[in-house]
């Protein structure tokens, strides 16, 4: 069966073809699954969340894939389970498929009240639910995310350092006013993990000295992490981010 759904972000029109098998969601198991596309869907466990996965069309259980997780940012929360998909990695994506050789996996979070740590065992529900449909490679799964997917990106990161091949941050920050997060305790955690944090130099919403003190916290670890910062850019730097010609490899190339 076959789904189309038009998403408006910026004025302009996308359209969105999603693929789903004859069921009209992803069968199980690895070796069986023929849906590619755009799938939605829920996990139940531990909470109910609301989830995208964006699967390539020339997809084939032959060989192991590698995977991305995007968290985003505050705006897109909620609970329709596509709002998720029009800011950063997805829209990219929708642009720019061939750039992306990789199961991407986007969940969507309630509130924008609540940050991504607080759905930690959620998202990692979710990753191991696609794991099971999908055949993934262990050694390629990538972390990324914006804003307060940003502030995901670091918190999930050094809650599970075991788990991820790379670390790609936008406009991200460590302290919040409902969150403190100490940089020294995290960049001890994953300062054995590629790391490409990503801002803007005029953010006037997530200061620019957020990323700069993680990037610091890493070099006085022993990390060499990657930074690039867009001049004259303000919060909205992940659209230069994920247009960025390097970026997909590296977080799909296996590292661990």
């Amino acid at each position: 069966m076959t789904l189309v759904a038009l998403v408006r972000h910026a004025n302009v029109a996308v359209g969105l073809i999603i693929v789903l098998s004859a069921s009209g969601c992803a069968t199980k198991g690895p070796s069986t699954t023929d849906s590619t596309g755009l799938i939605f869907e829920r996990t139940d466990a531990p909470e109910r969340l609301a989830y995208v996965v964006y699967v390539p069309r020339d997809y084939t259980p032959d060989h192991a894939w590698p995977c991305i997780v995007f968290l985003h940012g505050s705006g897109e929360s909620g609970s329709d389970g596509q709002k998720q998909i029009v800011q950063g990695i997805g829209t990219n994506i929708l642009w720019n498929a061939a750039r992306w050789p990789a199961v991407v996996i986007m969940p969507q979070k309630p509130s924008k009240d609540v940050l991504w740590d607080k759905h930690d065992a959620a998202v990692m529900a979710i990753l191991r639910e696609v794991r099971a449909r999908y055949r993934i490679d262990p050694d390629r799964i990538a972390l990324t995310g914006l804003s307060q997917g940003g502030h995901g990106v670091w918190t999930l990161g050094a809650a599970h350092p075991d788990v991820w091949s790379a670390l790609a941050p936008i406009c991200g920050f460590v302290d919040s006013n409902r969150a403190v997060a100490d940089a020294a305790t995290i960049a001890s955690s994953i300062k054995d993990i590629p790391v490409w944090a990503f801002h803007g130099d005029a953010d006037n919403v997530v200061p620019p000295a957020q990323t700069l003190r993680m990037i610091d916290a890493l070099k006085a670890a022993g990390a060499e992490p990657k930074l690039t910062l867009y001049p004259g850019v303000n919060h909205g730097s992940w659209d230069k981010a994920y247009a960025e010609p390097d970026l997909p490899a590296f977080l799909t190339r296996p590292r661990r």
